[in-house]
């Protein structure tokens, strides 16, 4: 018999008030339940901040990129003045989906019955409505959605009362801004759904404990865990640390580098901004997820990276840019049979948390996120 959410809830709250030191993971039915989701999506991806993508995916005036928050439809754009604007993708006359995919356009028609809307989201012509005595088309205007721009990254929220994204995240730069990862640029961005609940995903990205066997076909061998450091997370984020080898150059400092020193030519931050923004941070690379569920047995995730500056601006750029995209397909390969196996796991009847490890710290952290989030629920 499925689980009451007030019985998973109840163990969730319970779990998260043990020490780290007595922790476990997540019960199961907070990644099998749709009443959870459910709760979820009211009270964390209705309220947070998302990650909709970087602001380099759509350069130009009328460049664009379709995405969703709490299954509200979104169409980001760069208007006419080149600001970047986040807008309802639906259409005010049918209801009909606006826009889809990505691309440029000189005007945003409706596939529908064609009314147009200018870059600001402003109705433009309706056909044939000239012959409506109601209608007039200053009336109708897209409704804005809130974002803001950090590091490179565009953020939208349904909040209006959401804490602005520079604040909320004000420690965090401190402790990254030595990377510069607002110049990084990206270099691909992709969309995929997995079947698998979207906090296993945002979990398996939070911990390296997984390293040496999971991707022991790739990125295990060179990272070493001992040397891991996984210090308690802040409120609106967990991160951790780890020095390695990198299987590929552009895992380290280019040479011509100069804000990097020591250690941090070498050392990767692995970032996990709440709910669902993951990034990984290298001297001379970048890749991120961002998370939508699906449902409690599907994910959607943007999935993008890219380089440093530095590597941008080297002769072998492209090399670097091919070399990047094919570890990063492989390292997503093993992930995914990763997750989508602990997945199918929660659903048994035998299925019982175990404790954390201590590289787990930033599950623990997670969990206590989950929880203050939805206590009141």
């Amino acid at each position: 018999m499925p689980q009451r959410i007030e019985q998973i809830l109840d163990q969730l709250h319970s779990s998260c008030a043990q020490p780290f030191a007595k922790a476990r993971s997540m019960p199961p039915g907070v990644y099998t339940s749709e009443a959870f989701l459910a709760e979820e999506k009211k009270h964390i991806f209705s309220t947070e901040w998302i990650c909709a993508g970087r602001q380099e995916s759509i350069p130009k005036r009328g460049d664009y990129f379709t995405a969703e928050i709490a299954g509200e439809p979104v169409v980001l754009m760069r208007d006419d003045d080149l600001n970047v604007r986040a807008m309802s993708n639906v259409c005010m006359h049918r209801l009909a989906l606006l826009m889809s995919g990505e691309g440029n356009c000189r005007r945003m028609v409706c596939p529908y019955h064609a009314w147009t809307y200018d870059l600001q989201g402003q109705l433009v012509g309706g056909p044939h409505m000239d012959k409506s005595p109601a209608f007039n088309a200053a009336d109708y205007r897209l409704a804005e959605i809130r974002s803001e721009i950090w590091q490179g990254w565009i953020y939208i929220t349904l909040n209006p009362d959401a804490e602005p994204v520079a604040s909320k995240l004000g420690t965090l730069y401190d402790k990254i801004s030595q990377y510069g990862m607002s110049d990084y640029v990206q270099t691909f961005r992709e969309e995929h759904v997995w079947d698998s609940n979207w906090k296993i995903l945002a979990e398996n990205f939070m911990e390296s404990y997984h390293l040496p066997m999971l991707h022991k076909g790739t990125v295990g061998p060179h990272s070493r865990i001992e040397d891991m450091e996984c210090p308690p997370g802040e409120p609106a984020y967990n991160y951790h640390w780890i020095k390695k080898e990198a299987s590929l150059a552009i895992g380290n400092a280019h040479p011509d580098n100069t804000r990097l020193e020591g250690d941090w030519r070498q050392t990767t931050a692995l970032i996990a901004i709440y709910p669902s923004h993951l990034i990984t941070l290298t001297p001379g690379y970048f890749w991120y997820l961002s998370l939508q569920p699906r449902g409690a047995g599907q994910v959607h995730i943007t999935f993008g990276g890219g380089l440093s500056p530095d590597f941008i601006n080297d002769p072998q750029a492209q090399v670097s840019i091919k070399a990047l995209k094919r570890l990063l397909d492989e390292v997503n390969e093993e992930d995914r049979c990763g997750v989508e196996a602990v997945f199918r796991g929660a659903q048994a009847s035998f299925a019982r948390p175990g404790h954390l490890c201590y590289l787990e710290r930033p599950n623990y952290d997670f969990a206590n996120y989950l929880s203050q989030k939805l206590r009141g629920s």
